[in-house]
């Protein structure tokens, strides 16, 4: 199995998490709210994540890899994470940024729940 698809499979997994597919992209919600976009398919990156990361976007934003989400996007947090080749970053580490994301858009009760199951996030 690809990361992406790992990565997809996680994000899915957590509390009321579902796919959407607006713009022609894959994206995961919780509630109304997107906490992760794959990008879409006209997007030839080997791996293409959008995340809204409010704790490390600034370490995440030192990374050659990695940009602020356009349309504005950037100025809140969301960051652009973009590979032409196989990542080297850990799958942990992607892990730890979808948790984040998710509990910086969802909900606190099931916020909570996502952090109780895989730690971290936003404590907000």
């Amino acid at each position: 199995m690809k990361l992406a698809e790992r990565l997809r499979a996680f994000a899915l997994a957590l509390p009321e998490a579902w796919e959407d597919h607006p713009w022609g992209g894959d994206v995961i919600k919780v509630g109304k709210k997107i906490f992760v976009s794959f990008g879409h398919p006209d997007f030839k990156s080997a791996l293409f994540l959008c995340m809204k990361l409010p704790e490390s976007a600034t370490l995440v934003l030192a990374e050659d890899w990695a940009k602020p989400a356009g349309y504005g996007l950037g100025k809140s947090d969301w960051v652009e994470l973009r590979f032409e080749e196989p990542p080297t970053v850990a799958q942990h580490d992607f892990e730890a940024w979808i948790v984040e994301s998710y509990c910086a858009v969802a909900p606190k009760k099931v916020a909570r729940l996502a952090r109780e199951q895989h730690g971290g996030g936003s404590q907000a």
